[in-house]
């Protein structure tokens, strides 16, 4: 690390709060860039519940494993019985924190609480992914739930996070789950703890504690790691993850579903047309970002939503094609002037909005400038935090937002691209619309013969291509760190694990 990059790294920290003390023997503690939202953060709202399952305190009816595959969790099995009407036999013996049995009804009653609005736990986004016209025990042990249409990605949902099995809450335990860790305290966007459950069902847990702390950024949270502050870094910065792991300290890195990609203002400005997309999206010289941004550690350029090897990729190559970009700028109708693309008499303008939790972001946009001002177009870049850059292309005051979201949370390949580019999903900031695109999704949904699926989702990934509706730039691999002595763990492939029962630190 550079003594120019020590010294931003110096500046974070001192704009960040302060961290608490490492954590001591049998603990392990964790740095990220996220935190929790309350002092009892439901795991059904919002993206809560990917803290807990990724600490260990919560559980899925349904588990992804390391190959992508779907498996039952605190499920016993899982089967179709009607068009609409799946049933979900539980698995025996499991019991929540308090020591009570889980029951078919307390399933119910969890589950439940995420449709309705004046409840705590209430997730919109996971109420539309579940789309559920009932649900109700069949004595203790079972589960029937009815969905409002057919919809075969439905048991890959009941892996989503936020579909905790969850028991009623007490004094002694607010989030009263499954684990192997029993969730005890945290502090909003700044903490949260969790010690062993003694009774977990597959055995003792490995730590008697899970601490995470949240840093200011991830300079902040390099920083905390080499003075002996924290046990480990999810997501340690790209450019400098080969030093540190020099040092000695114990790396992980593994390709994950995660995608960085623009999302594009195609309500307003230049993003608006399909053209100056695709052009846009000619510009970037994909592999450049890789090698730049990532340092050439963990990255693939992308031409498709899903990374290949994981099921669901087309092939689409990532172009990178300035001549190209060129053309499609002139066939849009723009003249260049002295260097400048000109549209309606004016400069060709674009602006960028981004955020700083991941530390390869701001540099991409960086990169993304460079691209588009040496063929002739103006960029401008503003990071702030994500909400605001949100705001801002939903607002129509920015053209392009660079983000980074796992394409395929619970396995599945739908919920993702209805999210973001269905026209009325929830987080199409960018007020893409193609009712095209819009059958084929919900087609996709309906379909339950893999094959056919999979056809689709090829299908979904061209014309998405074709529109530039979105612009993939890179596939990363997850970059973490820890102290040697860690054993048990492994970078997941969705990001949603990280500490099982197996998970020990020896100091």
């Amino acid at each position: 690390m550079s003594l120019v990059s020590r010294l931003a790294f110096a500046a974070f920290v001192a704009l960040s709060p302060a961290l608490p003390v490492a954590a001591q023997e049998g603990s392990l503690s964790i740095s990220i860039t996220f935190g929790p939202t309350s002092e009892v953060p439901d795991p059904r709202a919002g993206y809560n519940g990917w803290m807990s399952n990724q600490t260990g305190v919560t559980e899925t009816l349904m588990g992804i494993d390391y190959d992508m595959n779907l498996y039952p969790r605190v499920a016993q099995s899982i089967e179709q019985v009607g068009p609409t009407t799946w049933r979900v036999t539980l698995r025996e013996g499991v019991r929540f924190h308090d020591g009570t049995p889980v029951t078919a009804e307390a399933v119910v009653t969890a589950i439940t609480a995420i449709s309705y609005e004046a409840h705590p736990g209430h997730n919109a986004r996971v109420a539309k992914l579940l789309d559920l016209a009932g649900l109700s025990a069949e004595g203790d042990t079972a589960v029937l739930f009815e969905t409002n249409s057919p919809n075969a990605a439905f048991p890959w949902t009941l892996s989503e996070p936020a579909v905790a099995v969850l028991g009623a809450a007490s004094e002694d335990f607010p989030i009263n789950a499954t684990g192997p860790y029993i969730f005890r305290e945290a502090v909003p966007e700044q903490f949260y703890r969790a010690e062993a459950n003694e009774n977990y069902r597959l055995g003792t847990p490995g730590l008697e504690e899970v601490r995470v702390v949240v840093s200011g950024s991830p300079a902040s949270a390099a920083l905390a790691f080499e003075a002996g502050e924290v046990d480990m870094v999810i997501n340690y910065p790209e450019a400098d993850f080969a030093r540190i792991t020099e040092t000695g300290a114990l790396g992980f890195s593994a390709p994950t579903a995660r995608l960085y990609f623009y999302t594009v203002n195609a309500t307003s400005g230049p993003m608006a047309n399909p053209l100056i997309r695709r052009a846009v999206s000619l510009a970037i010289d994909r592999q450049g970002v890789v090698a730049a941004a990532l340092s050439g550690v963990g990255g693939v350029p992308a031409g498709a939503i899903y990374p290949a090897g994981k099921g669901w990729a087309a092939d689409i190559p990532a172009s990178y094609d300035p001549a190209g970009a060129e053309a499609l700028l002139a066939q849009a109708g723009a003249i260049k002037e002295g260097g400048t693309w000109m549209l309606n008499g004016a400069p060709l303008e674009i602006d960028i909005v981004t955020y700083a939790s991941r530390a390869a972001l701001p540099p991409t946009a960086e990169l993304t400038q460079a691209f588009l001002q040496a063929i002739g177009i103006k960029a401008n870049i503003r990071v702030g935090e994500y909400g605001a850059s949100n705001d801002a292309i939903a607002a129509g005051e920015a053209d392009m937002f660079l983000q980074a979201w796992v394409t395929t949370p619970q396995g599945d390949p739908g919920a993702v691209l209805e999210t973001l580019l269905k026209s009325d999903g929830g987080s199409n900031a960018g007020g893409y619309t193609n009712p095209a695109l819009d059958r084929l999704l919900t087609e996709g949904r309906s379909t339950f013969e893999h094959d056919a699926r999979k056809a689709i989702y090829k299908q979904v990934q061209q014309i998405i291509a074709a529109d530039a509706a979105l612009i993939p730039v890179f596939h990363v691999a997850q970059t973490n760190v820890a102290r040697p002595g860690l054993t048990g763990y492994q970078v997941h492939p969705t990001e949603t694990y990280w500490i099982t029962h197996e998970t020990a630190l020896t100091k």
